[in-house]
């Protein structure tokens, strides 16, 4: 890859692996992930809670600590975050990268005025006075739909709705105008009318920057109304991706075909939920062969035996981690 090409290129996650030390053995909390984020896109990372998925961000951006360990390549831009100097690592995060926590009530310093810490990024990474800093930092308010946000700039977290705060992390989080955007459940606990003005924000940001998005939900309707593409996560492990159209048209896992089921639809009739039997494996003790093996009603012997790669199915971006991914997909239609 030439250097012009590097500098332009997106996200690239290869063999990312995240294993914590616990006194019941090793926990492998992500193994062996791998996808790509093209510049202006968004893709979703979607499953079950514990399925890895906030702890493959925390990766991306080295927040794991011990007793956590991070290995494989993420490469932003032609250069390998997880091989990074500290230093080199503190003058991407927050300026050419940055995330939006779950709950925001937690992730905002609760002693420091708002306005305070958006200007704490800027002070970070740009060559601004104070003056210029809290210019910036009104802004921002205003661009992410803070009303009287000159007032607003000084008032504390508390001080802030669920909705409101959360406008207030993204604000903090764009202030450097970053080129990628990790976003870890942005509208959870939020009600349905401020997930959707949240949601509409992140896309219309998105546009105006051409920002990429990697956008961790569990909330499918989220993923169709908001991705491009998506990646499904179960134990783990990336065992689906595609473009959000080709996965909810014809999954081709046993997995997705089951969080697709179990999603109330409008227009047609009257009918039960379905549900994935069971519940999720420990991440300390993962089954032997495919992971999702003991709630599959697909699997066979060598389900048992062994664990299925994330391989080309229809394209090279449609991947499937199944062996018998052809029967999936010729199941019963169930969108």
């Amino acid at each position: 890859m030439t250097t012009g090409a590097a500098e332009n290129a997106g996200l690239v996650v290869r063999g990312l692996t995240t294993t914590f030390d616990t006194v019941r053995g090793t926990a492998i909390a992500a193994a062996d992930v791998d996808f790509d984020v093209a510049p202006g896109e968004v893709v979703g990372l979607v499953g079950e809670s514990g399925s890895g998925k906030s702890v493959t961000l925390r990766s991306i951006m080295r927040l794991i600590r011990e007793p956590g360990h991070v290995s494989g390549r993420v490469e932003w831009r032609g250069r390998d975050l997880v091989s990074m100097s500290a230093e080199e690592l503190r003058r991407i995060r927050g300026s050419e990268i940055a995330m939006i926590f779950q709950e925001p009530m937690t992730a905002l310093n609760p002693v420091l005025p708002i306005g305070m810490q958006i200007e704490e990024n800027l002070l970070a990474h740009m060559t601004l006075d104070a003056r210029a800093r809290r210019a910036r930092a009104l802004e921002l308010m205003n661009i992410v739909g803070i009303p009287a946000a000159e007032r607003r700039l000084h008032e504390y977290p508390h001080q802030f709705s669920g909705g409101m705060r959360q406008r207030a992390m993204i604000a903090i989080a764009l202030a450097c105008s970053p080129k990628l955007l990790l976003a870890d459940e942005p509208t959870t606990a939020l009600d349905v009318t401020i997930q959707d003005q949240i949601l509409k924000l992140l896309l219309e940001l998105r546009d105006r920057l051409s920002m990429s998005v990697v956008l961790v939900t569990h909330d499918l309707g989220v993923v169709a109304a908001t991705c491009d593409r998506m990646a499904v996560m179960y134990a783990g492990r990336i065992v689906e991706t595609g473009t959000v159209a080709e996965v909810f048209a014809r999954p081709h896992h046993p997995y997705t075909r089951g969080l697709l089921g179990s999603v109330p639809r409008s227009g047609t009739s009257r009918t039960m939920l379905q549900s994935i039997e069971g519940t999720p494996p420990s991440l300390t003790n993962l089954p032997a062969g495919c992971s999702f093996h003991p709630r599959c009603s697909f699997a066979t012997d060598i389900c048992l035996r062994e664990r299925p790669p994330l391989e080309p199915i229809t394209s090279e971006a449609r991947r499937a981690a199944c062996f018998h991914h052809e029967l999936v997909a010729k199941a019963e239609t169930i969108i």
